[in-house]
């Protein structure tokens, strides 16, 4: 059994306590005995999620009457910073708990089990501009197709906001090298790298263990891997549309598969507690692309899961949503010198009467009321959005210039 998977419940007891985000460290080597203060919990072999979440709180329960021996004010609580499994009264692994990933690792190496005491969050009646300007600080974060382009401007823009960011990319290699170059900036361990393959259910979920087992879950999946091959229908080959769908819609369900389920089970432990995944769409999803079928295509289809999905995960206080963003014009995919889409549909004679690239690109500017492409800038402030909000799932939400205007 992997006992790292568990690691989300304990997540869920810890923020359902607190009100606010936590790490848990999974620790598969462990300490025998548990270190002085650790809550200890018994578990038989192959429990599943659903029953070992009330033996989770029971668990905490019956430590806290233990440790806290009446010393708790009222609206204190009491938070284990260190959890030990047991199977059959076996010490299987610690679990380190705190606010952020460097906390609970020098936890770990400190053996440092003393509880926490707190006083939890509450819901306040009024918005606050502070709590506006921390949507995502201390969350936990991954990021598809993350070490380059739009992804890497989000992933910046997160970590920058206080988040710990999952840089998940098949370019393993360009996503470590973001990470390190972020958390020197940050200074503090604000990124991490990891490889995935978004078509490849087996490593789509060897990342959610590995997340799991590194920070016991996450607050906010943003699916945004994805990829484009323009040409017209008459002349497409059929292995240009499928890498196209395989990647952006289909990519889009794997995603939400594996990390639904990790979301469910702190579910299961944090009721109340709001998580989010949203898909990078466009406004191709929005409305057709003339000699670009596959990649709306797969878009359109995308936001039809966004729906799906959001009726279907609603039950676990998954909120799910797309943003459909206008065209970067100053991103790689527009603009590489030799593979943008200047070039591209310069090439397939896309844009009427257009001689050069500059000619396409300003017809494309002519269609935008504002006179621009779309920025990472923009798109991360509607991110934030459809985080802060509590209210809103299963929605498409431009971000345009005023391109496309839903009705």
């Amino acid at each position: 059994m992997n006992y790292g998977t568990f690691a989300p419940l304990i997540r869920g007891l810890c923020i359902d306590l607190s009100g606010k985000p936590q790490v848990v460290h999974y620790d598969a080597v462990g300490k025998e005995p548990e270190p002085v203060g650790a809550m200890r919990v018994e578990i038989a072999p192959d429990e599943s999620w659903e029953n070992a979440a009330p033996v989770i709180r029971k668990a905490y329960d019956e430590w806290k009457k233990v440790v806290a021996a009446n010393s708790l004010d009222e609206g204190m609580v009491l938070i284990p910073s260190c959890v030990a499994l047991c199977v059959n009264g076996k010490h299987e692994a610690l679990y380190w708990i705190d606010e952020e990933i460097n906390l609970a690792r020098m936890r770990l190496m400190a053996e440092n089990a003393s509880p926490k005491v707190i006083y939890p969050s509450k819901p306040e009646p009024l918005i606050k501009a502070e709590e506006r300007a921390a949507v995502v600080k201390n969350r936990v974060a991954l990021v598809t197709g993350g070490a380059q382009g739009v992804g890497e401007e989000i992933v910046r823009n997160l970590a920058a906001a206080g988040a710990f960011v999952f840089i998940a990319d098949l370019n393993a290699e360009g996503a470590g090298k973001l990470a390190d170059e972020i958390n020197a900036a940050e200074g503090r361990t604000a990124a991490l790298g990891v490889e995935v393959n978004v078509c490849d259910e087996a490593s789509v979920e060897k990342m959610f263990n590995s997340v799991a087992e590194l920070t016991g879950g996450l607050d906010l999946c943003v699916s945004n891997a994805g990829v484009l091959k323009a040409g017209s229908v008459l002349q497409q080959p059929l292995s240009d549309f499928k890498f196209v769908t395989d990647i952006n819609y289909t990519g889009f369900f794997v995603m939400c598969k594996f990390a639904g389920r990790l979301m469910r089970a702190q579910h299961l432990t944090a009721p109340t507690w709001k998580t989010d995944i949203v898909q990078i769409n466009s406004k191709s999803g929005l409305e057709g692309s003339n000699k670009n079928g596959a990649y709306a295509g797969g878009k359109f289809g995308g936001l039809g899961l966004v729906a799906s999905f959001a009726l279907e995960l609603v039950e676990y206080n998954i909120k799910v949503n797309a943003l459909c963003p206008g065209n970067f014009l100053d991103g790689p995919l527009w603009s590489h010198p030799e593979n943008g889409l200047f070039v591209q549909y310069l090439k397939t004679g896309k844009v009427p009467g257009a001689k050069t690239v500059a000619d396409v690109r300003s017809f494309y500017e002519s269609k935008v009321p504002m006179k621009r492409g779309c920025t990472g800038k923009d798109l991360v402030r509607a991110l934030y959005y459809v985080v802060e909000q509590e209210y809103e799932t299963g929605q498409a939400i431009p971000v345009t210039g005023g391109q496309v205007m839903l009705h």
